[in-house]
């Protein structure tokens, strides 16, 4: 397996590699939230339930928080850890959930046509978040960057406009920030909603694409989803839980025979309340589960 990316930076390329050669491990990742009175809130209560950290820090450049998001990445990533990076916006990118799932595209066709005011908007827009990347690039930080993140679930308006228009906004940020940013730093994570139907029709394409995912806030280590995105992959991209509300044991990930490369649980109440701090604590100390101090060593 190699990033599609010819150009892509010595550290994305390492740390790629490193992802697609795990076999019987899975790495720990972790949302962050912002505004529960510590910026490492989820964090710290891990840690203070298990002894341990997640390997990942899930950001996110919401409310254009990009200063605040490249902080707290360079810190993880100076901790050893990994760091990935959503972007829930409105269709002008700015704003977050609320705007995620209110705004749209008004005519579609142009807003994807070059030469089009309506397509010069677009890119003024996602070129927000490409200026914040090429921070993290110019530090050397490789970023698994999944953006427009359950865009076959309809509810967010990335994923309104349907398969084909989705496919063109995907493959047009990804060659902006590919060939006009050269944002070399950047694994390009895509991620499906958890309704496990015609994945297909979505796939931007392997050339666009570095890792597969889904989503789903079920129980379980959901074997329906990883089995979806097999059948658009196959064995060509290494493939993880995109994000999850309850973590699967790793008994349930052994028995259903997955092989995510790594889970990413939702913050705030998914942590705290779809977590048992006992099952929690155990996840986190099974030889399986690879924590800061594991991928560290």
């Amino acid at each position: 397996m190699k990033l599609t990316n010819p150009n892509a930076s010595r550290e994305a390329v390492m740390l790629f590699e490193k992802i697609a050669a795990l076999d019987g491990k899975i790495l720990s990742g972790q949302q962050e939230s912002t505004w529960m009175g510590s910026e490492d809130f989820e964090f710290d209560y891990i840690f203070e339930k298990t002894g341990k950290y997640p390997a990942v820090r899930g950001l996110d450049y919401m409310n254009d928080d990009f200063k605040g998001v490249n902080r707290r990445a360079v810190k993880w990533h100076e901790r050893g850890g990994m760091v990935s990076v959503c972007w829930h916006c409105g269709c002008d990118f700015s704003g977050s959930w609320s705007e995620c799932m209110n705004t749209v595209i008004p005519d579609w066709e142009r807003a994807l046509t070059e030469g089009t005011e309506e397509n010069s908007v677009l890119i003024r827009g996602m070129d927000k978040a490409a200026a914040a990347l090429t921070e993290l690039r110019d530090r050397k930080i490789p970023v698994l960057w999944r953006p427009f993140h359950e865009f076959d679930g309809g509810w967010f308006w990335w994923g309104k406009g349907g398969a084909g228009h989705f496919r063109r906004l995907w493959q047009m940020m990804y060659q902006r920030y590919t060939e006009h940013w050269h944002l070399d730093n950047l694994i390009w994570v895509l991620g499906w909603s958890q309704n496990g139907k015609n994945y297909g029709d979505w796939y931007p394409g392997d050339d666009v694409v570095d890792i597969a995912g889904a989503d789903s806030y079920y129980d379980g280590a959901n074997p329906n989803l990883w089995n979806a995105v097999l059948e658009v992959t196959g064995e060509r991209k290494p493939v993880c839980f995109h994000e999850c509300g309850k973590i699967p044991t790793p008994e349930e990930l052994r028995n259903a025979g997955t092989g995510w490369k790594w889970f990413l649980t939702w913050h705030t109440e998914h942590i705290l309340k779809h977590n048992d701090p006992e099952v929690l604590r155990e996840i986190y100390n099974d030889p399986m589960v690879l924590t800061l101090d594991r991928i560290q060593d």
